[in-house]
């Protein structure tokens, strides 16, 4: 199996240490491979499929967009974009929406947004707050903002105009900044997803709201794993009562179809005007479905709720099945987007989960990530523990 798959891709870039198994259909929260055999989806697509594989719902709207129109060109209007961005907007109380196709364009357009912001104030360098542990994506500016060595290394000089702190400390943020002229926003995501699932404090967030308020600063929320439901709110920074000045938004806004976007208020809805940011593919017909139809279904099927009922279940599971475990460090999250920190590194486990059956994924070395569909049953959260014990207990005493 590993070598006929292997072998099926010799002319694909070895950008990725993949598990030796293809899949090839899926229906709400189980997949199947080539071969027939069965995985209960833990991941869905690092936190990307929102409602689950084959939602009846979202099928029969994009089989009817893609024998309507899939793409034009933002040339022209594109109706689904105003009604995508009305869909958002109102839910996070914000002005208007950009939109792109990935997490990591829109982190782009929001470190544009916070530059011309600080250049158009007269700030010739403009700096951005960046956190320790981050994750914004692989483009040279992205990487520049993120934290993790194994990212930014090995591509020479990075752009400049970041000063990094750390999550949860406003004292190191105060001092970090003061006398700075030059910064001109605060970036964080509210729940660090690939740093290894760090959550930034109600408390943190509302100091940091107000400090940007006093500063005239902008601050920028990077949900794109975090936002769409995820923690039980549609955007994870909901949880503090407060509203950003940018958002960046992707994974789960499509169900799977390439959708992202960045949503501004206050003075950042004014910064780019015609000329300064643009996306061939963003805003097309067939993404804006996907996003219209999943809000509409997630709201039909009241998944928000649901998902903060069975997030809450899965994770005192796993708090009480494998908290515990000596070896097991943490066990933390919101709604379905959960991390148990081990004491050792456990890579391999991504490879021996779906040995047994179950999609999991591994980040900052030594953290689970569990992120599946907001769709999961009490019954599939008591499996995800019970396929996850013995490979945590069998890594920890190895």
């Amino acid at each position: 199996m590993t070598a006929h798959i292997e072998a099926a891709s010799p002319h694909v870039m070895p950008t990725y240490g993949r598990v030796p198994i293809a899949l090839e259909r899926g229906r709400g929260c189980r997949v199947w491979d080539v071969n027939g055999k069965e995985y209960l989806d833990a991941l869905a697509g690092i936190a990307v499929n929102t409602l689950g594989h084959a939602h009846p719902k979202l099928v029969a709207a994009l089989q009817e967009q893609v024998a309507t129109l899939i793409h034009t060109s933002n040339y022209y209007h594109v109706p689904g974009q105003e009604q995508l961005a009305t869909l958002l907007t109102e839910r996070a109380h914000m002005t208007n929406v950009f939109f792109c196709s990935t997490g990591l364009e829109a982190n782009e357009a929001a470190i544009k947004i916070a530059r011309k912001y600080g250049v158009d104030k007269g700030i010739a360098k403009p700096e951005i707050v960046v956190y320790e542990h981050a994750f914004h994506g692989r483009s040279i500016a992205t990487m520049s903002a993120t934290a993790n060595p194994k990212v930014r290394n090995g591509f020479g000089d990075l752009l400049d105009g970041f000063v990094r702190v750390a999550p949860n400390d406003y004292e190191q943020l105060v001092a970090a900044t003061e006398g700075n002229p030059n910064v001109v926003a605060v970036m964080m995501e509210p729940i660090q997803g690939e740093g290894g699932l760090h959550p930034m404090r109600a408390e943190y967030l509302q100091k940091v709201r107000a400090l940007c308020d006093a500063k005239g600063w902008l601050l920028i929320m990077d949900e794109v794993q975090a936002g769409m439901g995820r923690t039980g709110k549609w955007f994870a920074h909901q949880w503090a009562g407060i509203t950003p000045d940018v958002m960046t938004l992707a994974k789960g806004l499509g169900s799977g179809v390439p959708v992202g976007a960045v949503v501004a208020h206050n003075a950042a809805a004014k910064v780019l005007t015609a000329g300064n940011h643009g996306s061939t593919f963003g805003g097309n017909p067939l993404a804006m479905r996907a996003g219209v139809e999943t809000i509409r279904i997630m709201e039909e099927d009241g998944l928000l709720a649901h998902t903060t009922a069975i997030g809450q279940y899965l994770k005192s599971k796993l708090q009480s099945e494998l908290g515990s475990i000596d070896g097991v460090v943490d066990v933390r999250g919101q709604g379905l987007m959960i991390g148990v920190e081990l004491a050792k590194p456990c890579g391999q486990l991504i490879g021996q989960a779906a040995e047994a059956g179950l999609l999991i994924s591994v980040t900052a070395d030594t953290v689970i990530r569990i992120v599946p569909p907001l769709i999961l049953s009490e019954a599939e959260a008591d499996e995800i523990v019970a396929k996850l014990k013995p490979l945590v207990q069998a890594v920890l005493a190895a």
